[in-house]
């Protein structure tokens, strides 16, 4: 049924029935709605009390967010899709810190196409996008003083949450050099998680810790992150000094750079089952003169780029592991020749094998197959990221409205608003893995 014909549907209930059930029954009607894109989900509210009871129930979120999977992920097999830009960009003739959200669609000619941009609200000024996953994006910062505030937003529907973690203070008697948080979905219990990780400087035996968030409870634990206890464990590496973003989504688990006293490697999440594991890196991915590093998807696999810029040139190696999760596994499929790396920012990979990059000239892809370069019309990009999909969601639906900090304003979602519309914090009890 298309959408003007479900409009009309709605209307003519409206008027001659003074319940859904009167006309048609909620699965009817239930299963009409599940197929519609969240914009018109967000006007039919309107209709009536008990259209907007059915929207609004967390049953039904769930069932369009499976419904929207589902058909991402046929599109992904049948390669009837286009990948997705997402980046952040200055507003020109604004403030400062006036930014949007933008989408474009990666043509076949290297163009882009532009589907959607938001406005990013002032009330994130502060923060930074740090992950994204079905329709949801998760923003966080980089000062002590507010590191541990981290909002989740859907700007589909202009709702966001604020999440409230541990603090740090004076009295932790130990300086943490470096939060880093990622966002994954678990697709077991159809539940998004925050994994916030916490690296630690000083302190005698003192070991990383890590702080897990999960939104169908509204609730957060702590953890402590001890070498002994990670799967894959090797002896003699000593303990996690330190802890380096990016925090990569694949495979069903959350990478990050972890950095003991003598030894790199991936330090693994399962959402799943809330599990650590360590992730060796190549045998030999640093050369003497390499300037940067980093991990990423390439392609669906686990990647491992290294950019280096000597006398004999500037290259950037690609390994890739090709089994998940065994360390033999990992091959250098690329060494490919560049004119510049000191002032590169790596931006990540598309599906189909791009590589981009930013550096004084703009945004950049380059194909490490065929070397061929192509400079990208996208201005001040801030934050970058790539999608397989566009799809929106009604995640958050009973959260606040960015407008007003608020509940969306809808009579029925004020009581609703008191038992999830607020912060999350938690008092924390550490355990170990």
């Amino acid at each position: 049924m298309s959408q003007s014909a479900t409009t009309i549907l709605i209307k003519k209930q409206k008027k001659t029935a003074t319940t859904m059930g009167e006309l048609l029954s909620n699965d009817v009607v239930e299963d009409i709605l599940g197929h519609l894109p969240v914009k018109s989900l967000t006007r039919f509210r309107c209709v009536s009390k008990s259209c907007d009871s059915i929207i609004t129930d967390p049953t039904f979120i769930t069932k369009h967010l499976k419904l929207n999977l589902n058909q991402s992920e046929s599109l992904v097999s049948t390669n009837t899709h286009s990948e997705y830009l997402l980046y952040t960009t200055k507003v020109k003739n604004r403030s400062p810190s006036s930014k949007h959200l933008c989408a474009v669609v990666c043509n076949n000619d290297c163009t882009l196409t532009q589907i959607s941009r938001f406005e990013i609200p002032s009330l994130f000024e502060k923060h930074s996008l740090v992950g994204f996953c079905n329709g949801l994006f998760c923003l966080a910062s980089r000062r002590n003083d507010l590191n541990h505030i981290i909002y989740l937003w859907n700007p589909s529907i202009r709702m966001f949450k604020k999440l409230l973690a541990t603090p740090f203070t004076d009295e932790d008697k130990k300086e943490h050099n470096r939060s880093v948080v990622g966002l994954a979905y678990n697709s077991q219990n159809n539940d998004f998680k925050i994994l916030r990780l916490l690296s630690v400087l000083l302190g005698p035996g003192a070991e990383a810790e890590a702080e897990i968030y999960s939104l169908s409870t509204d609730s957060w634990r702590k953890v402590v992150i001890s070498m002994e206890s990670l799967r894959g464990f090797e002896p003699n590496f000593g303990r996690i000094v330190k802890i380096d973003p990016p925090c990569i989504f694949l495979n069903g688990a959350l990478h990050t750079l972890a950095i003991t006293s003598s030894h790199h490697f991936i330090l693994s999440f399962n959402v799943n089952d809330e599990s650590f594991r360590e992730i060796m890196l190549p045998s030999s991915p640093f050369d003497v003169d390499t300037n940067f590093t980093q991990h990423a998807s390439f392609k669906g696999s686990l990647a491992f780029f290294a950019f280096a810029d000597s006398l004999r040139g500037a290259f950037c190696n690609i390994w890739v592991m090709e089994e998940y999760g065994v360390a033999e596994s990992w091959t250098r499929i690329y060494r490919v020749p560049m004119i510049w790396v000191g002032d590169v920012r790596f931006c990540g990979c598309t599906d189909n094998g791009e590589v981009w990059i930013k550096n004084s000239t703009g945004l950049i892809s380059f194909d490490p197959e065929s070397q061929n370069l192509n400079v990208l019309g996208v201005e001040d990009a801030d934050w970058v990221g790539f999608t397989a999909n566009s799809m929106e969601s009604l995640i958050l639906l009973n959260g606040e409205s960015e407008t007003k900090g608020k509940p969306s304003g809808h009579p029925f979602l004020q009581s609703a608003f008191h038992k999830y519309g607020a912060a999350s914090r938690w008092e924390p009890k550490l355990q170990s893995l």
